[in-house]
């Protein structure tokens, strides 16, 4: 006979509006999964949240929940209120690391789905901040059984604690023409290398790779990983003048001067008479501005390789931090060249694991201690590309800075005779 459902008159509010809602996600789960089981998890979770939104207060602790030979990668969660919601008083979160890039099949999904839903309350979420598969709710006993036929079949538990965590890719070569160096190898050489330091925590706070192939950043590594690697080219911008033509031809010079020349955050570009592109290849940064919007006529340049930057992260002990570049250019093409990463990356781990406070990352021990002391003890020489504020940004315009200046030495010498 199937529960009585709990009355979620304040949950309810969230299903108002023109967007979707997670309340009607678990309603689904509650009225029409198939299994008893499930249904009841949601029904009771529904009610211990609406229980909190009463109360104004959250009643999910913490504990140890681990699965053997691992210290890491599942989240406790033990309700304080599990004698009125018996069906979700063990709720735990086991963090599962997608595929580089993630590549997924529907065939894979299909698996862990089909999984889930036998041990846990099928509430999947694809990917949490770090960037691993959270499956959501579960109770101590089928935590290990449900890894342990993941496990069988390919999946890994992901970090969670003061480890090295899930690293991350963008689909990088595969789909995309900006791509700048092999993505995935990346992700993989790096994780696979630091496993037992993503099962064991033993460092002073979580550290995290993730691996953009381009300047868009589309895994956000410069704000959201303590060691980002970003794809980039070190030659000439690649132009295709007849494809670049058409684009006048098609879209107006004005177009182009608004949307593109005038973006340029260094002024790199400008439209010859002939409707061709010039391009002051010595100030260009690599923004990527232009390469999206005229994807046809522009592309990355051959000498392709890699920015690394360390450091980034939210906000902890003290505010966000952007990564520091450490490296401006490292080609990654022989062997000796992909070992080097990973060398770079043990001797940066081990340095901070050695010089970190507790609770705190690496970008912050890098301003506790200064960057020539860090770059000093990893051996990485001084470069003038090292600048903690950059000359320009890409969102903010530069082109009336001399003008605004002029105005502000002249308005200083009229209040200086005034």
């Amino acid at each position: 006979m199937a529960t009585e459902h709990f009355e979620t008159p304040m949950l309810d509010e969230l299903e108002n509006g023109p967007w979707p809602s997670f309340i009607s996600g678990f309603k689904r789960l509650r009225d029409e999964h198939p299994e008893e089981r499930i249904r009841e998890v949601a029904n009771s979770l529904l009610g211990q949240l609406e229980h909190s939104y009463e109360t104004r207060k959250g009643y999910w602790k913490g504990g140890t929940v681990s699965v053997f030979g691992y210290g890491s990668g599942i989240i406790p969660r033990f309700s304080e209120v599990g004698h009125q919601f018996q069906a979700s008083k063990e709720f735990h979160t086991l963090r599962v690391q997608p595929p580089a890039g993630n590549h997924y099949t529907t065939d894979m999904l299909r698996q862990l789905g089909d999984s889930w839903e036998k041990y846990g309350s099928g509430l999947v979420t694809f990917h949490g901040q770090t960037g691993n598969i959270m499956f959501i709710g579960t109770t101590t006993e089928n935590t290990q059984h449900f890894f342990d036929e993941i496990n069988e079949y390919g999946w890994d538990l992901g970090g969670a604690g003061p480890c090295v965590r899930t690293g991350m890719s963008c689909v990088g070569a595969a789909r995309c023409e900006q791509s700048c160096v092999d993505e995935q190898k990346a992700h993989r050489l790096l994780l696979n290398n630091f496993t037992d330091d993503v099962h064991r925590p033993a460092l002073p706070y979580k550290f995290k790779f993730k691996v953009s192939g381009c300047g868009n950043d589309c895994q956000n590594a410069i704000e959201r990983s303590d060691f980002a690697i970003i794809g980039t080219w070190r030659d000439d911008m690649k132009v295709d003048q007849a494809a670049f033509k058409d684009y006048v031809a098609s879209k107006g010079r004005q177009y182009l001067i608004d949307n593109v020349v005038t973006r340029c955050p260094t002024n790199a570009l400008s439209i010859n008479d002939d409707d061709t592109l010039a391009v002051d290849n010595r100030n260009c940064v690599r923004c990527m501005h232009c390469l999206n919007v005229l994807p046809k006529a522009l592309s990355p340049g051959d000498d392709k390789g890699v920015t690394i930057c360390i450091g980034g992260k939210r906000t902890l002990k003290i505010g966000d931090l952007m990564g520091t570049v450490v490296v401006p250019f490292k080609k990654l093409e022989t062997e000796e060249d992909w070992e080097s990463l990973v060398e770079m990356a043990e001797e940066i781990i081990d340095f901070w694991a050695e010089n970190g406070l507790e609770h705190e990352r690496c970008g912050e021990m890098i301003e506790r201690i200064g960057l020539v002391n860090f770059l000093e003890g990893i051996g990485v020489d001084v470069d003038p590309n090292m600048v903690n504020n950059p000359r320009q940004s890409s969102y903010v315009r530069m082109d009336d800075w001399d003008a605004e200046a002029e105005k502000w030495f002249e308005r200083k010498a009229e209040e200086a005779a005034g």
